[in-house]
Order: C-alpha cells, then structure tokens, then sequence
C-alpha cells in the first residue's frame, strides 16, 4: 500500500471521483457530535431560563445556526471522503470552534455574543478552507469547491465583522450574513444548489442525521433526570415518580416513531426541492424535539392534580405538533416504505390536533388529564399504525391459509 492510498495520507476525494467512498460514517464524525451534546443541552438550558417569546426566538435562531455549523461539515464530510492527518487537526479545529461557541450561550445577551459570533466566524473560514483544500488537491470539477470556499469565507468576514457592532447592529449584520450564504445556496441558476455534484452520499447524511435525532431527543433524558436529582429523589410523592416514567417513555416513542417510519431513509430522487425539504425538515424535527425535552422537564415538578406549568405545556404542544409534521414531510420525500402504509397523513394530523386540544385545556385541568391528551397525541402516531399493520398482515395470513387449504 503506498502513502496516497493509507487513510492518514490519502487527500480528500469527491465521493463520484473516489473508488473507496461508502455510507460509513467515519468515528472522527461521531466525536465531532459530542461536542454538539454540549451544545444542545446548553441551548435546551437556555430555552429553560428563558420562557417567553423573546427567549424562544433566541433559543430558535441560536439552534438554527448551531444546527448549521454541524450540518455545513457533515455535509463536506459526505461529499468530500477525507480521513487524512491534516483533516483530523482541522476537525479538532472546528470542535474548538464550536466549544467557544457553546460556552457563549449563556451570556448571549450579555458579555457572550462577540465570543459566539467570532466562534461562528471561525467555524465558517475552516468550512472554506476546507473546500478550497478539496479544489487543490484535485476534485475533477473544480467550480463546486471553488464557489463553496468563496461563499464560506465571504460569510466569515460578515460574522466577524458583526462580532464588534454595537447592538442590535451586530445581530442584524449576522442575521444578513445568514440570509446571504443561504441565497446564494438556493437562488436559483446562480446557487450552489444547481450543482449536480452538490449531492451527497446519502446514505451517509441519513445515517448522520438519525445519530443527531438520537443526541437531540436524548437531551430530555439528561433534563429530566438532572431536574428530579435536584429537587431530591427522596423528596417527591409518588406520583411525581409516575410522570417521570411518562417522561421517559415519551423520549422513547418519539425515537420510536422516527426511526420506524422516517429514520435512516434516503430521499426518493436528488432533485434540489427534495433535498431542502429533507434537510430543513430535519431542521425542524430536531429543533421541536429540544423544545419537547424541556417541556418534560417540567413532569417532575407537578403531581396529577396539579396544573402543568402553562410556559412549559406550551413548548411541549407545539414542540410536539412541530415534531409529527416534520416527520411527515420526511416520509413524504423519502423512498417508500412498507410502513408507510399505516402511518398515513390522516394519523399524523390526529396526532397535532390532539397536541392543540392539549394546549387548549392544559390550564384549565390537572396535569394528569393534560398528560393523557398529550400522551394521546404521540403514542397514537405508534400504536395505530402498528394495530394497523397487525390488522392487515393477519387478514392477509388468513386469506393466504384459507387459499391453501382450498386448493389441498
């Protein structure tokens, strides 16, 4: 074997041009998630200190922009098969990046925001930097890597620019600099979307977005179970213990549904509008799911006859109706399965219309009805279609028996 073909020295390849590509998801990936396991707990914290619509449109636009800065290098990862030394000291360097990030979320509004946005400036240049790397050592189409470092370091600029404004300049500079690097995304004729070898592997994006689904709903376990050790586990009723195992298993349909009918699944055709549905879908799932592990939180802080804490049964419903019409829209774009069949459009809006009519009476019932309704909500998205499914395939072994005994 010679040094271009060994994996700490073979140069980064576009997956069309490389004979070694596959769908694995390399461990230098996986650890790069850890530090988003910080992340996204930090930000769920947040959203906890900050219940109100100011704070929730904070909480948004900080995930979305994080949600990004993991998604532009997964991204990069899955087009661009790179596992040399060079590329794992640049990952190291991103992880850091997003470390600086993450301990500025606390104080966003108050110290941390030139430290997030200098964070974000220079997770961007390394973006570029690694796509004009990928052009110089020899991507057969040069113009895609080309634009990509351009747009990435330009955007860098703007954000590092916005780090030093006073405010609220520096946040409308930074909102412009997002709204940019997407237009010149997704314009039409001119944006990097109408390149065809824009398309990843996408069996490996769908594997990296079913590993961030998995960390982001994990993060109502930490919530939850942090929540309950600092009340003190010997001083809650029973029934607190009761809606903490009604928390807990609400994290696990939630996995559950995902995974049964959207996870792991690759879109049904590469055309752009498929692929921006499938992402920003994601985008959306993931986000709602944060919003529902916080509003969980809040299940051992109530006993049954108790109201639920109305700013937390907020996030917790619309989290949940958010949660179930992303996951729609992904089974919509993605390859059919035969689960599909049983998880109908028609189930799903049951499923948010219940979330509303929990929303509509949580302040006026106990927590006890307001669980039920909303449990309602997510455990009809598993049971109906599974008494569905058993339904069918029972008639289905039934007729099969019945025509072989007619013709014995």
């Amino acid at each position: 074997m010679s040094l271009s073909d060994h994996p700490l020295w073979r140069k980064p390849q576009h997956h069309l041009d490389s004979e070694k590509s596959s769908d694995h998801v390399h461990w230098l990936e996986l650890f790069y998630d850890l530090v988003h396991v910080v992340s996204i707990f930090v930000l769920g914290n947040y959203l906890s200190h900050h219940l109100s619509v100011e704070g929730f449109a904070i909480f948004a636009m900080l995930f979305v922009v994080v949600w990004f800065a993991w998604f532009d290098l997964s991204l990069f990862n899955s087009l661009y098969v790179s596992t040399d030394i060079r590329h794992r000291l640049v990952m190291a360097a991103q992880i850091l990046t997003v470390m600086l990030m993450t301990s500025s979320i606390h104080s966003i509004d108050h110290g941390g925001w030139a430290f997030f946005a200098v964070g974000y400036a220079l997770n961007r240049l390394i973006i570029a930097y690694l796509y004009r790397r990928a052009k110089k050592v020899g991507d057969s189409e040069a113009s895609l890597p080309c634009e990509m470092s351009r747009n990435y370091g330009s955007a860098s600029v703007i954000f590092a620019v916005s780090a030093f404004l006073p405010q609220p300049y520096g946040y409308i500079l930074f909102g412009i600099g997002m709204v940019v690097i997407w237009a010149l995304f997704v314009m039409p004729k001119i944006g990097i979307i109408r390149h065809e070898r824009l398309v990843p592997r996408l069996g490996h994006m769908a594997e990296r977005f079913a590993l961030l689904l998995l960390i982001v709903v994990g993060e109502g376990f930490f919530k939850l179970i942090i929540t309950l050790s600092e009340y003190g586990v010997s001083n809650v009723s029973p029934d607190v213990f009761v809606n903490y195992i009604i928390g807990g298993f609400s994290l696990l349909v939630m996995c559950w549904i995902y995974f049964d009918f959207a996870g792991n699944g690759k879109p049904r055709n590469t055309d752009p509008k498929t692929m921006m549905q499938w992402t920003l879908s994601h985008l959306l799932l993931m986000l709602s799911a944060v919003c529902v592990g916080v509003a969980l939180s809040a299940e051992v802080k109530v006993g049954f006859w108790d109201h639920y804490p109305f700013k937390y049964a907020v996030i917790g419903c619309l989290g949940l109706a958010g949660y179930l019409y992303a996951l729609l829209l992904i089974q919509n774009v993605i390859e059919e399965r035969t689960a599909h069949q049983f998880a109908t459009a028609k189930i799903r809006m049951v499923g948010i219309g219940l979330s509303f009519v929990a929303l509509a009476i949580v302040a006026f019932v106990p927590a006890l009805i307001g669980n039920f309704v909303w449990g309602a909500a997510l455990i009809s998205q598993a049971v109906i279609p599974m008494r569905n499914a058993y339904v069918a395939i029972s008639a289905a072994d039934t007729q099969a028996k019945t025509e072989v005994e007619d013709a014995g």
